[in-house]
């Protein structure tokens, strides 16, 4: 799910160079660019979209077997003893759940006496709350109230009994103080102001009601802009009645995992991780995750087949339940989690941004960015607290998918951004495990959430982007030599010395208009240190272990980034 790093064009020319001296990276591009086809993942993103998906319904569980066909068609074996059985091979893990899981059948809300809908599912497939109850066969008709939260807390159940309660605020909190006290149902209108609702009045983002008893439960439906004007304005004139029909399913089920692997040839128990979840029922979010990580997938499968490619290191994809499933497959095997070097999250990585009015981002690791975001650097509205010192996390994966996603931008004019840590998705249960781990998405996204992302809003070629530099950042790490370790590292000294650079403008301007030059010299020392530990980190990406020559080239880069800085703290006055 989620800036922009300062990135001058003479650095981009740099970095494109530096690339270019290393024929294993620079080789990697033709090769995934033509055989990367994304009419497949398009496809892969069609079949799922059209799919209501929670963890455990069935649109979830077709999902699965929909990237199980794909893996099989590619070659990947279903494990049988495990992971060494060869060198592609995936399984599905299933899992109980611990509560029942739902699936949206249909709905209609009508104004008693208007012959158009209020609400139809037909049309605005958001409109039920997750995890919402039935109504009686044929419905129900009853008086609607509108009450904000301070009458509604105020309100005795003899008058809210037998009647819908409507508010101005998520349903969640409509449901849990209105159905408690005798009410039939609950309405809320709640849409925030990045989506636009008075120029896209009929999206709805989905949202959900915390109730899963399936015995009890009683209807949450969510309101567009339009149908709350129009509901409002029949409310003006006087006492108005809904006729409510909604249908679900609440039901025990298990929950299920693929994942699949390329497995290493050198080094199998270190590892590169693909995530990408299947949950939320959007085009964009997340079925393009699905599809593209499917098709990269394939494209893995096909390329080590045909001898094309040799990963050193495995290479994993997994599938599942958004951050739960990522989590447990760090945390349910210490041995397997030793060997995660990068973990990298597909989250609404498909967007047609000409159409969302989103941008493609690198989310990044804690940098000094996420404490002071400054410069072309923002947030997304996401949103995201300022960070402290303690809370960085040094690493030279930041710079080094930021890198392969410009050398493919390079290709193509493909708009790529960053933005400073946030979380929310598949990427924070590697770095709450202390693993290196990313995020690639897009925001702002005016359809975010709603059920307006649709097959429409996607990018087929966007998806291809994604995909592409996605692999050639997994095979570099997973199978780098000497060479191109060295690479990197240059990469990465050019990238700390552009960004000082920056950064030191923004100081200097900083101190004209009055800050203290102590506090921002703090700041350079604070970029610095962040990327020399970085550069620091690079001892561990030759397959073959670090070597005196590389480790020479590390110290010397430390060493050119230390004294940039010490020139820059000099004259900074």
């Amino acid at each position: 799910m989620k800036k922009t790093l300062l990135i001058t064009a003479l650095a981009l020319s740099a970095c494109s160079t530096l690339a270019q001296k290393n024929n294993a990276i620079d080789a990697y591009y033709p090769l995934l660019r033509g055989t990367f086809i994304e009419a497949n993942a398009y496809k892969t993103t069609s079949f799922v979209e059209s799919r209501w998906r929670v963890p455990g319904n069935s649109g979830f569980t077709q999902s699965i077997y929909e990237v199980e066909k794909t893996l099989q068609k590619a070659g990947f074996k279903k494990e049988v003893k495990g992971e060494a059985d060869g060198p592609l091979t995936y399984r599905i893990e299933s899992r109980d759940m611990r509560g029942p899981t739902w699936e949206p059948v249909n709905a209609v809300v009508s104004i008693v006496g208007e012959s158009q809908p209020l609400l139809s599912f037909a049309t605005n497939r958001n409109m039920i709350a997750m995890y919402s109850g039935s109504t009686p066969a044929g419905g129900i008709t009853a008086e609607v109230v509108m009450m904000d939260r301070v009458k509604l807390n105020a309100a005795t159940p003899e008058s809210l009994k037998d009647k819908i309660v409507f508010s101005e605020s998520s349903v969640g909190s409509v449901y849990q103080g209105a159905v408690t006290k005798g009410a039939l149902g609950a309405m809320g209108y709640s849409m925030p102001a990045y989506t636009q609702p008075d120029k896209n009045v009929n999206s709805i983002q989905f949202t959900r009601i915390s109730n899963q008893d399936s015995t009890s439960q009683k209807f949450g439906i969510v309101m567009s802009y339009a149908a709350k004007e129009r509901l409002k304005a029949a409310l003006h004139k006087g006492p108005v009645k809904l006729h409510v029909e909604v249908t679900c399913k609440i039901y025990k089920a298990k929950e299920l995992t693929i994942v699949a692997n390329a497995r290493g040839t050198a080094k199998p128990d270190e590892r590169f991780v693909f995530s990408a979840h299947v949950q939320e029922p959007g085009a964009n979010d997340n079925a393009t995750g699905v599809g593209t990580l499917a098709e990269m997938a394939r494209v893995t499968a096909q390329l080590i087949n045909a001898k094309k490619f040799e990963p050193k290191r495995t290479i994993t994809f997994l599938w599942g339940d958004e951050i739960n499933s990522t989590a447990r497959y760090i945390r349910e095997d210490s041995v397997r989690a030793k060997g995660i070097k990068w973990g990298l999250s597909l989250d609404m990585v498909g967007e047609d941004v000409s159409k969302t009015g989103g941008t493609f981002l690198i989310e990044k690791m804690p940098d000094p960015s996420a404490i002071w975001t400054r410069g072309e650097e923002k947030h997304t509205e996401w949103g995201g607290r300022p960070l402290k010192e303690s809370d960085m996390f040094p690493h030279y994966f930041n710079d080094v998918l930021l890198n392969r996603c410009k050398q493919q931008a390079a290709n193509n004019g493909w708009v790529v951004k960053t933005n400073p840590f946030e979380g929310g998705s598949d990427h924070t249960p590697f770095l709450q495990a202390k693993i290196p781990g990313l995020l690639m998405w897009h925001f702002t996204d005016v359809y975010y959430h709603t059920d307006a992302d649709r097959l429409n809003m996607v990018s087929a070629q966007e998806m291809k982007n994604v995909g592409v530099s996605a692999l050639a950042t997994a095979y570099t790490l997973a199978s780098a030599n000497e060479a191109t370790t060295s690479t990197l590292i240059a990469e990465l000294q050019k990238n700390a010395t552009d960004r000082l650079q920056v950064e030191y403008q923004l100081s200097a301007a900083a101190v004209k208009n009055g800050t203290p030059a102590a506090d921002e010299k703090h700041k350079l020392d604070v970029w610095t240190k962040w990327y020399t530990d970085a550069i620091g980190k690079m001892t561990d990406i030759n397959v073959g272990g670090a070597t005196a020559s590389v480790n020479d080239k590390i110290a010397s880069a430390q060493k050119a980034v230390n004294d940039l800085n010490a020139k820059l703290d000099a004259d900074l006055k």
